[in-house]
């Protein structure tokens, strides 16, 4: 990147509101070397989360590419209605309807024993799937139920499903720049004190997920399998319209659309040569900081308790890094 263009992205990104919106994936974008038509021919991508939003943008997007893509949902109805949608929009599309909760732990891991049996190599692996709650939740496992769907959820298929990931397969966790706001909440993964805030434990569990795919980057080193972690600006999506309706209706001339804030998880399958290789947080093409307030910043001791905690809270459903 020029040193114009370079001062223009750091301004865009330190701004939040041009950045984050439409304007910003407008102008980043002139930068851009197109994906190849056919970059994914042959993959095999599992999106969870895939029936709407950046999740149907990914999935979307992943079969243009050439890749035959499994949508998962917990909902089949509503994962067969979406993939109807994608095979009308691209024709021969390859589109897989998988079903599982992924707040619930037995359910990941029953649907990992399944898919693993079915689909022994997997190339992409995004995390997608998300919620956000007006009142504190938990799981039927009795763990918060953010905390579950975007953290332990993702890391527990992620562990099982990695004798099924390939070399040179990419792990993409779909954050949010709400996490700048959090610091790592290790004292209180649960959110058991205070009073409850579904945003706040949106932001908390995105932060987790930046943590956590960062961990597990270092625990495929050496394996030929990337793991990234990105966020996607402020997208129009299903989500947003639901959980955050005045943030929508002051935002909604400048909110990117689903594809675009989609744009880099596809890059990010697609690129074969990312630097770094793994362990990147990404927003339009380009490594971001994962920090902006030295006191949000956690000790090298808070991420290994982190890691610790998801290790012992998904155990008993499979075998675990530790």
């Amino acid at each position: 990147m020029a040193s114009g263009e370079g001062v223009l992205d750091l301004l865009l990104d330190r701004t939040v509101v041009p950045g984050y919106s439409r304007i910003g994936y407008h102008l980043r974008r002139r930068g851009w070397t197109p994906i190849p038509d056919h970059a994914l021919d042959g993959r095999r991508i599992l999106v969870t989360g895939g029936t709407s939003g950046l999740g149907l943008a990914t999935v979307e997007a992943c079969v243009r590419l050439g890749a035959t893509v499994h949508l998962l949902g917990r909902d089949r109805q509503r994962g067969e209605s979406a993939a109807r949608g994608v095979r009308r929009r691209v024709p021969n599309a390859e589109v897989v309807v998988e079903e599982c909760d992924l707040g619930s732990l037995q359910a990941v891991a029953a649907f990992a024993a399944d898919f693993a049996a079915r689909v022994p190599a997997l190339d992409g692996l995004v995390h997608n799937a998300g919620l956000m709650t007006e009142q504190r939740t938990e799981s039927r496992e009795g763990h918060e139920l953010t905390l579950s769907v975007h953290v332990l959820g993702p890391h527990l298929l992620t562990s099982l499903l990695r004798p099924t990931l390939t070399s040179g397969a990419r792990v993409v966790f779909v954050a949010s720049g709400g996490m700048y706001a959090e610091a790592l909440a290790v004292d209180d993964p649960e959110f058991r004190e205070g009073e409850f805030s579904g945003v706040t434990a949106y932001a908390r569990a995105k932060r987790m997920q930046v943590v956590l795919a960062e961990r597990w980057a270092e625990e495929l080193s050496g394996s030929g399998v990337g793991v990234h972690v990105m966020h996607p600006g402020w997208a129009d999506t299903p989500g947003v319209r639901t959980s955050l309706p005045r943030f929508r209706m002051l935002t909604r001339p400048i909110l990117r659309t689903p594809a675009e804030g989609a744009d880099t998880v596809v890059w990010l399958l697609a690129e074969p040569a990312l630097a770094p290789a793994t362990g990147g947080f990404w927003m339009d093409r380009a490594p971001r900081p994962t920090h902006f307030l030295g006191r949000h910043r956690e000790s090298a001791s808070d991420r290994e308790r982190f890691w610790d905690f998801c290790a012992q809270a998904v155990a008993p459903y499979g075998e675990v890094p530790v």
